[in-house]
């Protein structure tokens, strides 16, 4: 593992994302997010788009994980699904790509081993890590090969709603950790310190916190309905 990565271990990752509806939707902005997460102490970030991630890179030099999100009309996945995205982000340069590894549809019939077969063929260096929703997929992705499993799809799929990946001390991720070779970034509902905390000492390899410090729409949202009747 190369020094970059190696750096992320035990470490905070933090994921610079503004979609085209939210307010902060900007690559100015997320470069600008990323360079205050940088100063603020995380050691790595995630985001999305070669836009927001070139812009990054004039901020930062921390290592990257890489997504594109992009809709298919044949298909439930939407995280980079297809080797048009993953292109896209090994030409940029990204330290990680990652990818839906979860079981819905892909675009084109696709199956999820068809396209890691294509991409470890034309980027065998590449670093993946696996996008899961459930233990049973990322348990596949871990035996697939995929550099890093995440959570990060927990309650956000069909098979997985209504899950969370803290609920009972963290049972899926401590699930995924008893049975994967590969390290697990945990990802998800991370939205406090001592969660934070929690994951890194059940053994994660290190862990990606998003809405709660760049999403300021959603972090006012708790405070206002905090004091709703």
């Amino acid at each position: 593992m190369n020094q970059r990565i190696a750096s992320l271990k035990g470490k905070l990752i933090v994921s610079c994302q503004a979609l085209p509806e939210e307010p902060l939707h900007s690559s100015f902005i997320m470069g600008r997010m990323a360079l205050a997460a940088t100063q603020g102490g995380a050691s790595g970030i995630r985001a999305n788009t070669v836009e927001d991630i070139a812009e990054i890179k004039k901020n930062t030099q921390l290592p990257i994980i890489g997504i594109i999100k992009q809709n298919y009309a044949d298909a439930e996945i939407y995280i980079t699904p297809t080797m048009r995205e993953v292109s896209a982000l090994a030409e940029e340069g990204v330290d990680i790509i990652a990818l839906d590894a979860t079981i819905n549809t892909r675009p084109n019939h696709e199956t999820l081993q068809e396209l890691y077969n294509t991409i470890r063929s034309c980027y065998p260096d590449q670093l993946l890590m696996a996008d899961c929703s459930t233990v049973e997929e990322a348990l596949n992705a871990d035996r697939m090969g995929f550099d890093f499993i995440g959570t990060t799809l927990v309650g956000y799929t069909k098979q997985s709603r209504g899950d969370r990946i803290e609920k009972n001390d963290f049972e899926i991720i401590r699930r995924i950790l008893e049975n994967v070779t590969h390290p697990v970034i945990a990802e998800g509902n991370i939205d406090t310190p001592d969660k934070l905390k929690r994951v890194l000492e059940l053994g994660c390899y290190c862990a990606v916190v998003g809405s709660i410090i760049t999403r300021p729409q959603l972090i006012t949202k708790r405070f206002a309905d905090a004091i709703k009747e």
